[in-house]
């Protein structure tokens, strides 16, 4: 199973992104998926996930600025950030529960935010 992030930039404060991570490989399902984020010298943090049925979960720093999505049927997830903060800087990476019975979890290889002026 591997994942493909990609959308991230450079974008000015209060300006938007997309990223996008598709799954591929062998797999049967693809269950809960997210992304999290990891600024220079800070431990990986949680920003939001998705069950394969929708439920959505967010940091409390991201509610209402970003939205996560995904298309079951391309196997792909998306995160619409708007209202980008200097603090959103990061490398943003996608993980993704797959497999053929039980599950195990994937990493995508990380996409870099940076928002400044």
């Amino acid at each position: 199973v591997q994942l493909q992030a990609s959308g991230g930039g450079l974008v000015q404060p209060g300006g938007s992104l997309r990223l996008s991570c598709a799954v591929s490989g062998s797999f049967f399902s693809v269950g809960v998926m997210g992304w999290y984020r990891q600024a220079p010298g800070k431990q990986r943090d949680l920003v939001a996930t998705i069950t394969s049925s929708g439920s959505t979960n967010y940091a409390d720093s991201v509610k209402a600025r970003f939205t996560i999505s995904r298309d079951n049927a391309k196997n792909t997830m998306y995160l619409q950030m708007n209202s980008l903060k200097p603090e959103d800087t990061a490398v943003y990476y996608c993980n993704a529960f797959a497999g053929w019975g039980a599950q195990k979890s994937f990493w995508g290889q990380g996409t870099q935010v940076t928002v400044s002026s």
